[in-house]
C-alpha cells in the first residue's frame, strides 16, 4: 500500500473510530457543549480557545502554561504582550521555555528559534492561520514575520512535531492571533471601543492603537488602526545605535456572521507597512493578509465540527536608499522582493465513545502555494514557486487515567524555478518534489489529581526552500565571494522523543493558592541538516546537506505560583546543542545559549487595581560564528537584565502603567543578534481604555 493510499485509509479510519459508538442524543449534546468550550466559533488555531479549559490564565503578565496538554506548548496572552511586548515581540518570546529569537536591533520583524532551530521553515509561522513564508538571503535570519504587536491577542508556541493544521516544520510552530469582535466588546455590549497609547524614552517614541466593534444579531464587525514612530536608541554605554527606529502603520478589519444551526462565516484583513533601516539599506515592508472562514458545528451532533479556511498573503520588501551612501556594498537600491501566497485548510473534529473509551478525532488537509519574484535581486532568486500539501489525522483515546494520542501527517512539497549562478556557471533549473509520512505517538498518565507525566515519540520533516535551492551569483561590492544554487537539496528529517510532566496543585501552602508547572526533556536527531559550505570543486558557497546526524537535547521548565495577592513565574531552558555552525553570509548561527531563565514576580494591591512587579532575565554564555570557511564557533559573554513594571486601574476600564527595561542600564549584546548592542535603560508610559 502506497503512502497516499495509507493516509487516506487512516483518515477514514479515524473518522469511523469517532463515529463507531456515537452516543445517544442527550450525551451528544453534552459532548457538543464540551466541544464549544474547547473551540470558539470560527477561530482557527486560536490557542486560547483551543486550549480553553486547560490553559491556566489570570492577571499575572506571565500566564499560559498548558498544564494538561501532554506536549511542549505555551500560550503568550494579551496581558503579557501588552506589558512586555507592545514595542517588540522578541522580549516575550525570549521569556518562553524552549523559545528564543534571532534579534536585530534594526529589524522590526520576528524570527523565532525553537529548541535551537530557526529559519527556512524549520519553525512555521502563521498570522491568523495564514502562513508567513517571506525569506531573503543575507547576513541575517533567513526570514521574518511582520505583525503589529498592538493588534495581538495571543501567541501560540508549539514545540516539537506538529501534525495538525500549521505543521510542516522541523521543530514546531508559532501562531500569532489578532484581536476580534469579542476582544473589543465587553460581555453584554453591542458596541464598544478600546484605545491604547504608549510613550517611551531613549528613542522608543509614541505608539497608539484604537479599535471599534459592534454586533447586531448574528453579525459582528471590528476595525482597528495602529501606529508607531521610534528613533535610534542608546545602549548601556550611552552610544547611539544607528538605524534602530521605525515608522509603522497598520490596520485591521474583521467580520463574522452566525446563522442557522451552527453555521458561521468570517472574513478578515490585515495591512502592515513599516519603513526602517536594515541590511545596509533604508527599506519598506508591505504585508497584506486576507482570510475567509466557514465553520459548521451543529448542536447535538458530536460527529461534526467542520472548519474550512481560505487565505491570501502578499508581502514585498523594497530597498529605498543606502544607509551609508559611500559603502561599496550599497549597490542594490531599487531591490524589490515579493512573495505572494495562497492556501487553504479543511478539518473536522469528531467526538464519541468506543465502549468505555472516549475518542476525539481531528482529520484534515491543508495546502499552501507561494510565488517569489524579484527585481535587482542580487544573489536572491529572481523567480520561483513552492507548494506544500498535507493530509493529517490526530486521534486521542482516553480510558480512565490514560490518554493515548496517535497522529499521522503526510507532507509533500514541490519546488520549481530557475537560478542564475553567473559567469561560466550559467542558469540552473530547479524542479523537484518529495513526500514523507510523519507519525507522532503520545502516552499520558494522570498519576494523581495534580500530576500528569507523558512521553512522546515523533518524526517531522522540513522542505528545502526557494532561497536554498536557487540562490546564486556574486556577492555585491566586488568581493571574491560567490554562490551556487543546489537543485538537488534534500529535505531535513527529524526523529525524536520528549519526556515531560504537567503539574497543577491548588491549596498547596494556603487556601486559594495555586501551583502550575510544565517540565520537559527533549531529544532530537536530524539527518540531512542543511547549511552553507564552500563547494571544494568550484570554490563557491552553496547550501548542502551535511553528512551524519545532528543532535539537539534540552530541558524546558515553565512554572507559576499564585496566591491572589502575589504571583511568581519562571521560564527556564537548558540546551545541549550539537548543530553544525552556519556559514556567515548565508543565514545566521542559530545555536541557543546553554541556559536561559526569566523570573517574574509581582503583587496585587487595592482590590487588585494596583499591580507592582519586576522581571529578571538571565542568558548564559553564547556562541557566535567567525567569518572563517568553514566557520568556527566562538564564545561570547552572558548577561543579566532587570525590568520593573507597575499598573493602576484608576477607574473601571481605565488603566495607566509604567515599565522600565534594563533598569541598571547594563551594556550587553543580545544573544543570537546580528546587529547592535542592547538598548539601554528605557521607560515606557502606557494608558489603556475601554469604552
Amino acid at each position: 500500500m502506497g503512502p497516499k493510499r495509507l493516509i487516506l485509509t487512516v483518515l477514514l479510519g479515524g473518522t469511523m473510530l469517532a463515529a463507531a459508538g456515537m452516543p445517544d442524543s442527550a450525551r451528544a449534546q453534552d459532548v457538543a457543549a464540551a466541544s464549544e468550550e474547547r473551540d470558539e466559533a470560527g477561530e482557527r488555531e486560536n490557542t486560547e480557545t483551543r486550549l480553553g479549559q486547560i490553559v491556566v490564565s489570570g492577571e499575572a503578565p506571565q500566564r499560559g502554561i498548558a498544564v494538561t496538554v501532554p506536549a511542549g506548548e505555551s500560550v503568550i496572552g494579551q496581558d503579557t504582550i501588552r506589558t512586555f511586548g507592545n514595542d517588540k515581540l522578541d522580549s516575550v518570546l525570549r521569556s518562553t521555555p524552549g523559545t528564543f529569537t534571532r534579534e536585530n536591533a534594526q529589524q522590526p520583524g520576528v524570527a523565532v528559534n525553537i529548541r535551537g532551530f530557526e529559519g527556512s521553515g524549520r519553525v512555521t509561522s502563521t498570522v491568523d492561520g495564514v502562513r508567513q513564508n517571506f525569506r531573503f538571503t543575507g547576513h541575517e535570519a533567513s526570514g521574518f514575520t511582520y505583525v503589529d504587536p498592538a493588534f495581538l491577542r495571543s501567541v501560540d508556541v508549539r514545540r516539537g512535531a506538529v501534525t495538525t493544521a500549521g505543521g510542516g516544520g522541523l521543530a514546531g510552530s508559532v501562531g500569532y492571533r489578532t484581536i476580534g469582535v469579542d476582544d473589543v466588546l465587553s460581555e453584554g455590549q453591542d458596541r464598544g471601543m478600546i484605545a491604547r497609547m504608549q510613550w517611551g524614552s531613549n528613542g522608543a517614541g509614541p505608539s497608539e492603537m484604537i479599535a471599534g466593534a459592534f454586533r447586531s444579531g448574528g453579525a459582528g464587525f471590528v476595525i482597528g488602526l495602529s501606529g508607531r514612530s521610534s528613533d535610534d536608541y542608546k545602549n548601556g554605554n550611552g552610544q547611539r545605535e544607528t538605524s534602530t527606529g521605525q515608522e509603522l502603520r497598520s490596520g485591521l478589519f474583521k467580520s463574522e456572521f452566525e446563522f442557522g444551526n451552527g453555521h458561521r462565516l468570517s472574513f478578515g484583513g490585515l495591512v502592515y507597512r513599516n519603513e526602517f533601516g536594515a541590511n545596509s539599506y533604508n527599506q519598506r515592508i508591505d504585508n497584506r493578509t486576507f482570510t475567509a472562514g466557514y465553520r459548521y458545528d451543529p448542536a447535538g451532533n458530536a460527529a461534526v465540527d467542520l472548519s474550512a479556511n481560505l487565505y491570501y498573503n502578499d508581502l514585498s520588501m523594497e530597498y529605498l536608499s543606502p544607509i551609508d551612501p559611500d559603502s561599496p556594498f550599497a549597490s542594490a537600491v531599487g531591490r524589490r522582493i515579493r512573495d505572494r501566497g495562497i492556501g487553504f485548510d479543511v478539518s473536522n473534529v469528531s467526538t464519541g465513545m468506543i465502549g468505555a473509551v472516549d475518542v476525539r478525532s481531528e482529520n484534515g488537509i491543508e495546502y499552501f502555494r507561494d510565488k517569489v519574484t524579484a527585481e535587482n535581486s542580487g544573489v536572491n532568486p529572481a523567480a520561483g514557486r513552492a507548494a506544500t500539501r498535507a493530509i493529517f489525522t490526530e486521534n486521542t483515546f482516553t480510558y480512565g487515567r490514560f490518554d493515548v494520542i496517535a497522529a499521522l501527517r503526510y507532507d509533500h512539497y514541490s519546488l520549481d524555478g530557475a537560478a542564475d549562478a553567473g559567469g561560466v556557471f550559467g542558469a540552473y533549473r530547479v524542479d523537484q518534489s518529495k513526500g514523507r509520512l510523519n507519525p507522532r505517538l503520545t502516552v499520558a498518565w494522570q498519576a494523581t489529581d495534580w500530576l500528569q507525566p507523558y512521553i512522546t515519540w515523533s518524526q517531522s520533516m522540513r522542505a528545502p526552500t526557494i532561497q536554498e535551492t536557487m540562490t546564486g551569483g556574486d556577492h555585491p561590492g566586488g568581493t571574491s565571494a560567490a554562490f551556487l544554487p543546489n537543485p538537488d537539496l534534500r529535505p531535513e528529517r527529524q526523529r525524536g522523543w520528549e519526556l515531560g510532566a504537567n503539574i497543577q496543585r491548588d491549596n498547596l501552602f494556603m487556601a486559594g493558592d495555586s501551583l502550575s508547572a510544565k517540565i520537559g526533556f527533549f531529544s532530537m536527531d536530524i539527518t540531512d541538516y542543511v547549511a552553507a559550505r564552500v563547494n571544494p570543486d568550484f570554490g563557491r558557497m552553496q547550501y548542502v546537506n551535511l553528512p551524519g546526524t545532528s543532535r539537539q537535547r534540552g530541558v524546558e521548565i515553565g512554572a507559576g505560583y499564585d496566591t491572589g495577592s502575589f504571583y511568581m513565574d519562571l521560564a527556564y531552558t537548558h540546551t545541549d546543542s550539537k548543530l553544525p555552525p552556519q556559514q556567515p553570509g548565508l543565514g545566521a548561527l542559530n545555536n541557543l545559549p546553554d541556559d536561559i531563565a526569566t523570573l517574574t514576580a509581582g503583587t496585587r494591591l487595592l482590590d487588585r487595581r494596583l499591580h507592582l512587579g519586576g522581571r529578571i532575565h538571565y542568558v548564559s554564555n553564547d556562541v557566535a560564528a567567525s567569518g572563517d570557511m568553514p566557520p568556527v564557533l566562538e564564545r561570547t559573554s552572558g548577561y543579566t537584565l532587570v525590568d520593573a513594571f507597575a499598573s493602576f486601574e484608576f477607574r473601571e476600564n481605565a488603566e495607566i502603567g509604567l515599565r522600565i527595561t534594563n533598569l541598571f542600564d547594563r551594556a550587553y549584546t543580545p544573544a543570537l543578534s546580528t546587529f547592535g548592542s542592547g538598548q539601554g535603560r528605557t521607560a515606557y508610559l502606557t494608558a489603556n481604555f475601554r469604552f
